[in-house]
């Protein structure tokens, strides 16, 4: 019973120790969902930036979300700096990157900023320019006009997917083996150059930018085939492009796009077909930009005054540049203005030319002056200067020379058109043994030709021409014959009868028979007798023969066959490989010939001479080193012989004359094929006995064939090598 009050006593302490404790949970429960409420109550978020180039150096901003985009986006804009601001209420930000340079049209670049449960997009301007915005479910379309256009309705992303920069990859897989499967120019019927790229994978992310006259293209996680990874010149057909360049960069696939003159360039994309568009401007457009064109870079400001004084406006402007302000006293005058956000210089400048001024910088300092007042000052001045430089005293100078011939730097320096001598006065003269310039002029003239000796003095780079003359040569000719004799002796009523061939010549071998009398019996045929040295019937043997077979049948005292079959078959391979090598400086034609002088006799008045005919290997050439280390080279290459086929009646030799003469551009260590000439003869020849040469099979015996197949191939092969200077001096 004593226990019971400590009891109850601890009992009610623990109930209110667990009632303050589900209070502070609760408190803090509380706090936890006051904080997260931002993010609980935004229910979608912005995943994605795209931009696409449009006509009229517009551009077109895509803002995808996950869900439909409920609540119109508020849009504010601010002149100084120019930018346009979206608010997106009940949105927070997937990007992975909360700020991407665009560089097209007049939009800089964008920024995405996620804060108290709203995300804003701020789009960084040149200047502030009219746009439209636009709301299609998931999707919000901002298009910035471009100079000298108003903003517009754009047609839907889904039509025209340019150019797209995804700002979280993993929003746009990419298909495994993505490559391109296609490379094509076409040329539009207004001049447009059009570059179409087939795309394996649609969803490949594009990234496109301008570098200079370049349009550059980078095709992520994208493969290159062999077939399209090379230079397409596309020159010929007249577009704004001239050269396309296809290339693997790492991982990625980059197209490089070189252009001329003034443009627009348009990318789209349909599918898997990605399209680049250049279209050249018309003279109204080039016209306007010219005239719109802002060449002032100064510092925004705005003034609003009625009825001021000049000088007042020109200390307002110095005291907000902070540059030193010298105004003349003749500068009078009031003015009104009233202009809004334009930089400090462009208002200046309109400042002066309303008021008939003008200035000079020097430094920090300016100096403003009527332009009259400042035109006859800056006229006394150069006056001043002149008689200062004609009573100057004059001055000798030795300039030698390492490398320039001074004859050459003389005649430079005399050209009246160049004045680096003070007329009337300098002089310059040339000592030949020793290269060297004695100039006498002003101290200042002095120091002018100086400055221009050292950058004309220096060592001339120098190119060393390797040529090669290949001539080859490729002969067959093969030839069958046959010499046919037949002789026979006999008596007729007591008259001896002969009958024998008429073709000169005879069989050899058959003088053996030729023994004994005339018509003996046992004795044969008696050479010469009754016409028995015309005894051949047939007499057609192959020229040059290099095997024959003779056959002889005949009786003794009574007749004789003879038959000879000859043949020949020649064939040959030459090849005549003449390498001319010649070193010269830049610009410098350098000749280098190697070969024979032929004699020849020539008839005149004062009796017969000798002259001379060269029949030589010649190199002309002169080298021209592009600043991109490429060489330039006009060539002359001749290859005479003496001939061995032509001769004059009075045994004077002819010429065999191959020669080239070109222009060529080539790499430096480059080997080019400048020409080459393929002559082939070929002749099939037939002799034979009227009727008996035609007759089947027997017919082989009266007629002799020829073939002749001779190939000739001329080949000029030039390489050139820019020699360093370290190798040339050694």
């Amino acid at each position: 019973m004593m226990d019971m009050p400590n009891k109850t006593g601890l009992g009610g302490t623990g109930m209110r120790g667990g009632f303050q404790h589900r209070l502070v949970m609760f408190l803090l429960f509380c706090c936890l969902l006051a904080w997260l409420a931002p993010t609980l109550a935004a229910t979608n978020v912005l995943r994605k930036i795209e931009y696409a180039a449009l006509p009229g150096n517009s551009v077109q901003i895509t803002l995808e979300a996950d869900n439909a985009i409920a609540q119109r986006p508020r849009i504010f804009t601010t002149d100084n700096p120019a930018r346009i601001a979206l608010d997106f209420y009940d949105m927070s930000s997937g990007l992975v990157r909360k700020t991407e340079s665009i560089g097209v049209g007049m939009a800089r670049s964008i920024t995405a900023i996620e804060a108290g449960g709203r995300t804003r997009v701020v789009v960084n301007l040149v200047k502030q320019i009219g746009n439209q915005l636009k709301v299609e479910g998931n999707k919000v379309i901002l298009t910035i006009a471009g100079t000298g256009t108003s903003a517009r309705k754009s047609e839907p992303v889904a039509k025209a997917q340019p150019t797209s920069i995804s700002q979280k990859p993993e929003a746009r897989p990419q298909i495994a083996g993505s490559a391109i499967e296609g490379v094509d120019f076409r040329r539009g019927d207004a001049g447009e150059g059009r570059v179409i790229l087939q795309l394996s994978d649609p969803s490949a992310i594009v990234d496109m930018r301008q570098q200079g006259r370049q349009i550059l293209l980078d095709i992520m996680n994208t493969a290159l085939p062999d077939q399209y990874a090379r230079k397409y010149d596309v020159s010929d057909f007249a577009t704004p492009v001239k050269l396309v360049e296809v290339a693997s960069k790492g991982k990625n696939v980059r197209v490089a796009i070189s252009t001329s003159g003034e443009y627009d360039h348009l990318a789209f994309q349909a599918d898997g077909l990605l399209t680049i568009e250049f279209r050249p401007l018309t003279k109204q457009e080039k016209e306007e930009i010219e005239r719109k064109r802002d060449v002032f870079t100064g510092e925004r400001l705005s003034l609003n005054f009625q009825d001021i004084e000049v000088r007042a406006v020109l200390q307002l402007l110095a005291d907000f540049t902070g540059l030193n302000l010298v105004t003349s006293d003749t500068v009078r005058g009031r003015i009104t203005l009233r202009l809004q956000n334009v930089p400090w210089d462009q208002a200046l400048d309109i400042i002066l030319k309303a008021r008939g001024l003008s200035m000079r910088k020097n430094g920090n300092v300016i100096m403003v002056a009527p332009t009259a007042e400042i035109t006859a000052r800056e006229t006394l001045e150069l006056e001043s200067q002149k008689q200062v430089e004609s009573l100057a005293p004059l001055q000798f100078e030795y300039i030698q020379l390492n490398y320039a011939q001074a004859r050459e730097i003389r005649k430079l320096l005399k050209e009246k058109d160049n004045e680096l001598l003070t007329p009337e006065r300098g002089s310059v003269t040339v000592d030949s043994r020793t290269n060297t310039l004695l100039v006498k002029d002003t101290a200042a003239k002095l120091e002018s030709i100086r400055r221009l000796v050292d950058k004309l003095d220096i060592p001339v780079r120098q190119v060393m021409i390797d040529s090669r003359v290949v001539i080859a040569d490729n002969n067959f000719a093969k030839e069958v014959g046959v010499r046919l004799g037949f002789n026979r002796s006999n008596s007729y009523n007591g008259n001896e009868l002969l009958i024998a061939g008429g073709q000169p010549g005879h069989i050899d071998g058959t003088e053996a028979l030729d023994t004994g009398t005339f018509m003996g019996v046992g004795a044969g045929i008696e050479t010469g007798a009754g016409g028995q040295g015309e005894q051949l019937l047939v007499n057609l043997p192959a020229a040059g023969a290099t095997s024959a077979v003779n056959l002889l049948i005949g009786k003794v005292g009574s007749y004789l066959l003879q038959l000879e079959l000859s043949a020949m078959q020649e064939e040959g391979r030459g090849e005549i490989v003449s390498s001319p090598r010649v070193i010269t400086s830049d610009n410098e034609k350098a000749i280098i010939k190697q070969g024979t002088q032929i004699p020849y006799s020539t008839v005149s008045d004062n009796g017969t001479s000798v002259e001379f005919k060269d029949a030589v290997l010649k190199l002309e050439v002169t080298p021209k080193i592009t600043p991109d280390d490429r060489v330039i080279m006009d060539l002359s290459i001749s290859k005479d012989n003496p001939s061995t086929s032509v001769r004059g009646a009075d045994g004077t030799v002819g010429i065999d004359t191959r020669s080239i003469e070109t222009t060529v551009l080539v790499d430096n260590g480059e080997t080019v094929v400048l020409g080459g000439v393929f002559e082939r003869t070929r002749t099939d020849t037939m002799e034979k006995v009227p009727f008996f040469g035609d007759v089947p099979f027997v017919g082989f015996f009266f007629r002799s064939k020829a073939q002749l197949d001779n190939n000739t191939e001329l080949l000029i092969f030039v390489t050139p090598k820019i020699l360093k200077e370290s190798l040339a001096v050694q």
